[in-house]
């Protein structure tokens, strides 16, 4: 027994003393304690190997203890094989890192491919070694190889990732590969960081320019449909456009319009494909909750109904600003909203979704029990049953019917949190619109009037935001990507150009107009019961209280 404890007490020692020589980046001093720990025939286990092999990966950038670094890494993995000790994922990604440093690219590639061996599950840091080697020594077709496996194991590609590939690419002159990658970085990333900026710059204003002088033609439409199809923003169709880049970095106006080259971008929203997935989550997890007779009839009412073009969310805002003692549902600003969003929407209604208890209690207020049932009346409202969630209502129905959503709900509960969508926070971006009251006026913030994400056009061109330190847009430097043609087509923009002589440039910042993105409504009082000063509604909706089976709440 105390042979047995002595044993563990000097191994506790030298793990506790390798520890501290990592926290300080002491390489020799490690290499010394593993030493005297061989000699002193102290058993060694997994966890001394990984931190003495982490600890030497650190230093193979380091010009002095490189070639010690590699040479003690490569002893202690070999020791650790010798023992059969099993390596893990981090034993597997410090010696990959070890490889690399070595320029063997193949070696770090094949260590990696031998952890199914073992039956663990590589990370992305585990590939980057090889993935990075391969595409510093310009063998492009090694280095798609290591994305392709990324792939099979269910990885995503990072920016660093995309950008040493698209490097890689642009330096070997495939030019349909910078294409494939660019689209990748912009489903990937909203803004790139100055490093990857500079790639593209450098790559559209030089190589780039001889490689795709002559992209593909396609009519029109067909390329506007496809941006559609997509949820705009991009057409994934290739190079569009003929002659040389031209490349400037700008600005870009509130209201969306490149100061450089004059297109207007984008708010883009999730593709087609994405939003079918989306409303069939939300209506999967609505029918594991909710009676599923209640919710089927809603969505087989709301394929009758699909013309609405904003959802609101009525309990949201009847409660807004109401925790104070005389504070109750105020149905004052719920008419404001609705009225706002109908002259908004050229006199279409919107669709308001509250519960079936919050209308009942309603409809018994004398004061509000007009305006409820002209609300009925002009297909406004849809009730939730009792006992239902009326988050999946207008969720739902918002993302069916691709319509706004007025609420000021973040949707951070643990409802959204189960449809572990990555589209979500764009979606919201696109389609959210929030409110405020301040003393009684209503202000709307409308989904901004363009993504600041990167965005390809019909015409071919392509807009690129780059990381900043600030919030403010309008500082943001965008590089702005077009054909020389194209350019030409929009003359009109030419005042807000300085054009240096290498084609590249940095745009004048031109006056920046009021969007109007957030407006105000005062409360009209006099409309508190009644909707007669509304303008009336040509085709009525049929409206439906959602009330069907009774449940306790």
């Amino acid at each position: 027994m105390k042979k047995k404890k002595t044993h563990k007490n000097s191994e506790a020692n030298f793990l506790y003393e390798l520890n501290s020589c990592s926290k300080s980046k002491d390489l020799k001093s490690a290499i010394s304690l593993y030493e005297s720990a061989i000699s002193n025939k102290t058993r060694l286990n997994q966890q001394h190997f990984n931190t003495l092999l982490y600890l030497c990966s650190t230093f193979t950038t380091d010009p002095e203890s490189k070639d010690l670094a590699l040479t003690y890494g490569f002893r202690v993995f070999d020791h650790m094989m010798a023992l059969n000790i099993h390596p893990n994922e981090a034993s597997i990604t410090s010696i990959a890192r070890l490889a690399a440093a070595k320029g063997d690219g193949d070696y770090a590639f094949e260590m990696v491919k031998k952890l199914g061996d073992y039956q663990v599950l590589p990370r992305l840091r585990t590939y980057e070694p090889a993935l990075f080697c391969f595409c510093q020594k310009l063998e492009a077709q090694k280095a798609y190889e290591v994305e392709e496996d990324i792939n099979k194991v269910g990885l995503s590609l990072e920016e660093p990732q995309i950008a040493a590939l698209l490097k890689v690419s642009a330096e070997t002159g495939r030019g349909d590969r910078v294409y494939e990658y660019l689209q990748k970085l912009r489903s990937s990333v909203r803004c790139v960081n100055e490093e990857t900026g500079k790639l593209l710059e450098d790559w559209f204003s030089g190589k780039g320019s001889e490689v795709c002088s002559e992209g593909g033609k396609f009519d029109v439409g067909f390329v506007k449909e496809a941006i559609l199809r997509n949820g705009g923003g991009w057409h994934g169709l290739g190079w569009i456009g003929e002659g040389k880049w031209v490349v400037r970095k700008g600005n870009v106006e509130p209201n969306g319009r490149c100061c450089c080259c004059g297109e207007q971008l984008g708010c883009v929203d999730i593709d087609d494909a994405e939003t079918e997935r989306f409303a069939q989550s939300v209506a999967g997890l609505a029918m594991e909750r909710e009676v599923k007779a209640n919710f089927r009839e809603f969505q087989d009412w709301l394929e009758e109904n699909a013309d609405y073009e904003a959802i609101v969310d009525g309990a949201n805002i009847g409660l807004y600003q109401q925790n104070f003692a005389e504070g109750g549902f105020s149905v004052l600003q719920l008419d404001t909203v609705i009225k706002e969003m109908y002259n908004r929407s050229g006199n279409k209604w919107p669709l308001v979704i509250l519960h079936n208890k919050r209308v009942r209690a309603l409809l018994e207020n004398p004061s509000c029990r007009k305006l409820v049932e002209d609300w009925r009346n002009n297909g406004v409202l849809y009730t939730t049953p009792h006992g239902s969630n009326d988050d999946w209502y207008w969720l739902y129905a918002a993302v069916k019917l691709r319509c706004l959503l007025v609420t000021n709900d973040e949707m951070r509960d643990h409802i959204f949190e189960l449809l572990g969508s990555s589209f979500f926070l764009k979606w919201k971006e696109r389609h959210q619109v929030r409110y405020t009251f301040l003393k009684g006026t209503l202000k709307l913030q409308m989904p901004p009037s363009y993504s600041v994400v990167i965005q390809e056009s019909e015409k071919g061109s392509w807009h690129v935001p780059v990381v900043c330190d600030g919030n403010e847009e309008s500082t943001r430097t965008w590089l702005c990507i077009t054909r020389r043609g194209a350019c030409e087509d929009l003359g009109e923009t030419a005042s807000y150009r300085e054009t240096s002589e290498n084609g590249n440039s940095r745009c004048c910042k031109p006056e920046m107009s009021n969007t109007g993105d957030s407006e105000s409504l005062p409360i009209d009082n006099k409309s508190h019961g009644s909707l007669d000063s509304f303008p009336k509604s040509g085709g009525k909706i049929p409206s439906v209280t959602g009330k069907r089976k009774e449940r306790s709440p």
